[in-house]
Formats: structure tokens, C-alpha cells, sequence
């Protein structure tokens, strides 16, 4: 693995030995290859590690279906879903102690094990109205990082499948 560094050159100041003038540069090697042209190769490369695609996290996504009510987070209240019906229980990694309840995530597909799954160009807004682990309705999978409502997972990804991997942001 080659260690990319950035180009350097030093130079000491000038002496006197033996009556001829010397000066010493210090040229540090990128890529293996001695240079001392092209620095902006080694800021290219650290704004490429600084600043990539993704802008959130990544998880996996499941669907459950109804009945919905009661939910973790607000009862009985059918208030608590949205128009939309993009809505979501809360697995445990974001379950948070019901502090995720409310709280609305951005969701697109991002893959899944049966290519051409998910709805390219597709994200949505979901709010998450319970968790997943009491929920009355099952999931399609255990373990997912949320669970979207039918309309939801429809709206990301071919409701045939059983999870997909997503990638959401709150």
C-alpha cells in the first residue's frame, strides 16, 4: 500500500565547506515516485476523504401493515399518522427510549438482495409514530433499522420485498 505524502521541499540555509557553497533540499516522495511538481494532488485527495457521497446513515428498512393503533409513541390517537400515510416504527438502533417518537427521516432505497428492487430516485418523508419491537403489527424482517408503513415501503421499493437497505437522515 503506497503512503501518499504531501510534497515538501526544505531548504537549509547556505554554508560554507571547503570553500564551495552547499544547499540541501529535502523532497519527500508522493506515491513512491520522487516529485516536486503538483501538490494540489495531495489537497485533492484529502477533500476527496473529507467530503463524500452520503449524507446519512445507512440501514435496512422492512414493511408492516395494519392494524397500527396503538402505537408506542401516541396510543390510540389517530391523529398521530400523517395525510400521506409515510410513516414508520423505530427499530432499536434509533428507537432512542421513545425520544425518536416524531421525528421525521428522509429514506431512499439504496439496494436489496433482488436486483431492480428499488425506486430509483425515490425519497421520502416518514415520521415515526411507534417501535418496531412492540408494535402490533409484525415486520416483513426482524432486526431492521425501521419499519415503514405499507404506503411507505411502496413508495421507495417493490412492496414484494421482504427489506431493503436504505439510507436516511433525520
Amino acid at each position: 500500500m503506497a503512503i501518499l505524502a504531501a510534497m515538501e521541499v526544505v531548504s537549509w540555509p547556505e554554508s560554507r565547506l571547503d570553500g564551495e557553497r552547499k544547499k540541501a533540499e529535502l523532497v519527500v516522495a508522493v506515491g513512491g515516485e520522487m516529485s516536486k511538481q503538483q501538490p494540489w494532488l495531495f489537497i485533492i485527495f484529502l477533500l476527496i476523504t473529507l467530503f463524500h457521497l452520503s449524507f446519512g446513515d445507512v440501514g435496512t428498512a422492512a414493511h408492516y401493515s395494519t392494524p397500527y393503533l396503538p402505537t408506542a409513541c401516541f396510543g390510540n390517537d389517530a391523529s398521530q399518522f400523517p395525510t400521506s400515510n409515510l410513516f414508520a416504527a423505530a427499530g432499536e438502533g434509533i428507537w432512542d427510549n421513545g425520544a425518536s417518537c416524531g421525528r421525521q427521516y428522509l429514506v431512499r432505497c439504496i439496494s436489496a438482495a433482488t436486483p431492480r428492487t428499488c425506486n430509483p430516485g425515490q425519497t421520502i418523508q416518514i415520521r415515526i409514530v411507534d417501535r418496531a419491537e412492540t408494535s402490533v403489527s409484525r415486520p416483513s424482517s426482524n432486526g431492521a433499522t425501521i419499519i415503514l408503513s405499507t404506503t411507505a415501503f411502496g413508495a421507495i421499493a417493490n412492496p414484494s420485498a421482504a427489506s431493503v437497505n436504505i439510507e436516511f437522515q433525520q
